[in-house]
């Protein structure tokens, strides 16, 4: 089908007068293709964000330095279920009713939904997805692409099978000695490889997901790698089989995500030079609700920072999400080195972005689901094509205006000129891409279940929880959020003027 209407679809393109001042002439226009590569749970510890010094991300570098970087980009919600949701629907937490990992799939409640795949696909794009990309699984990522292969990923190298706990096991799960033995290609291996107790789950025969450590395997072993082979086959194919078509492949790329397991050779960099753990502020407590301080310490989505301190683990997890980021880098370069390679390289657009971010100990924290920088904030870039990139402002521009991953939706339709679907909750982005530095007063919005609401704009930040409790940060001079400045008479202003930002939906839907 999409055969016979792609000519009437790209005639129909060509003739539309773009609203955002890309380029009028036909001539100039020819149906890019989209490259969406997604990284679960990746903060700003990338070199191009400055997030940790050492931050080693070569290949995700020299893409921020050919496209624009939105240094101020934040998640419509902190956890892979309710922020992929959005991105790939375009709404809203509170019009999905996509509210947190617990909250269901979207298809489940949205079986009719056209999401942004679909999109490309009635323009007559043929869809390629592999890896993590709805938070769902393989049969929702199925319905969304004409093309999809998936692969074990989240316990790779190892399989959700080889990692559970017998039931004679589980008993040493919460205690100060677990012990889950696996056998894998004629080794022994014992689990959890960071010698802690379970946090989260003790009781659950589930393998533990709060661990790291280095695999002694090549690469290959894992699925991040194998979603990239896959998908620069499919570069190879496509342009054999499919060149007269335009595509949309999305590729979800797994680690950093827990359990930071990665091939020994990327842990190697550490033996000469340790890691520097997150600076802290040990009164960081003392200025907030009882409220914010169990969104800190309970073990929600990884586990505690007590227990990582009292098993001395904190340097050595810090070690492994930095040797995860440059795993998954790695594996980027060799995909955007295929693209470049292809007769795709110069009229492909290039979208990388994380899901949220991830707590390492800040805050007292471990992991996202909360309503700070460090879970809200994501690494964002989108490279124009190269022969479009005239249109926009010079390669490696930051734009500081806050932005929101619901914006990617509206952005890439209208980037490629499809029609826009009814109902998206995003703005595009292609004025801020063409002209990053303009005076803006956009505000992004965080949901963190129902009356839990972040705001964030160029410089301050808002939460309101539930039971109404505030914290107002000025992150201009005070980029840790250590200070709370909502009981403070002088900034009332602010607090006014971003409460005035916040949805009433999320501030009024009962708790699901």
């Amino acid at each position: 089908m999409a055969d016979r209407v792609f000519p009437l679809v790209i005639f129909l393109l060509l003739v539309v007068t773009s609203s955002h001042g890309l380029a009028e002439d036909s001539s100039d226009f020819d149906c890019p293709n989209v490259l969406f590569i997604a990284i679960d749970d990746l903060n700003d510890w990338v070199g191009f964000l400055g997030g940790h010094p050492q931050a080693l991300t070569p290949n995700m570098d020299r893409l921020a330095e050919r496209g624009i970087v939105f240094t101020n980009a934040h998640c419509t919600s902190p956890a892979c279920n309710p922020s992929r949701a959005a991105i790939f629907s375009g709404k809203m937490p509170w019009n999905t009713n996509v509210w947190s990992n617990r909250s269901g799939k979207f298809f489940a409640q949205h079986p009719d939904a056209r999401v942004l795949p679909h999109s490309f696909h009635d323009a007559g794009y043929v869809t390629y997805g592999t890896g993590k990309l709805m938070h769902s699984g393989t049969s929702d990522n199925q319905r969304m692409f004409d093309h999809h292969f998936g692969v074990e990923q989240r316990w790779s190298p190892l399989s959700r099978d080889l990692v559970r706990y017998s039931k004679s096991e589980l008993p040493s799960k919460k205690t100060s000695n677990p012990r889950h033995p696996v056998k894998y290609h004629g080794r022994e291996v014992i689990l959890p490889l960071n010698r802690m107790p379970s946090d989260r789950k003790p009781d659950s025969t589930e393998g533990e997901s709060f661990d790291w450590g280095p695999f002694d395997v090549p690469d290959s072993e894992m699925g991040d790698a194998q979603i990239t082979d896959w998908a620069v086959k499919q570069l190879q194919t496509h342009s054999t089989t499919n060149s007269e078509q335009p595509f949309f492949m999305g590729v979800g790329y797994y680690r950093p995500h827990i359990p930071l397991f990665a091939p020994s050779r990327y842990f190697e960099r550490f033996k000469e030079e340790p890691a520097e753990l997150p600076a802290i502020n040990k009164h960081d407590f003392d200025d907030l609700s009882e409220t914010a301080k169990a969104w800190a310490t309970e073990a929600v989505t990884a586990g505690r920072h007590d227990t990582v301190l009292k098993h001395g683990q904190w340097q050595s997890a810090v070690e492994a999400y930095l040797a995860c980021t440059t795993f998954v880098d790695t594996h980027i370069g060799q995909l955007i080195d295929a693209l470049d390679a292809g007769q795709f390289g110069d009229n492909t657009i290039i979208v990388l972005w994380s899901d949220h971010g991830w707590h390492l100990g800040e805050k007292q924290h471990w992991g996202k689901w909360t309503g700070w920088e460090r879970s809200t904030r994501v690494p964002l870039v989108i490279v124009p094509p190269k022969r479009l990139t005239n249109q926009f402002a010079p390669a490696g521009s930051r734009c500081n205006v806050s932005v929101s991953l619901i914006d990617l939706y509206p952005t890439l339709v209208a980037l490629c000129r499809l029609n826009t679907p009814d109902g998206l909750d995003g703005d595009s982005l292609i004025p801020l891409m063409q002209h990053p530095n303009q005076a803006s007063k956009r505000s992004v919005v965080t949901s963190f279940d129902p009356g839990n609401v972040s705001v964030r704009d160029a410089r301050w930040r808002l939460i309101r929880y539930k039971d109404e409790s505030t914290e107002l940060y000025d992150l201009k001079n005070d980029p840790n959020e250590w200070k709370n400045l909502a009981g403070d008479s002088n900034y009332q202003q602010q607090v006014e003027r971003l409460s005035r930002e916040l949805p009433r939906k999320p501030l009024s839907k009962n708790r699901n």
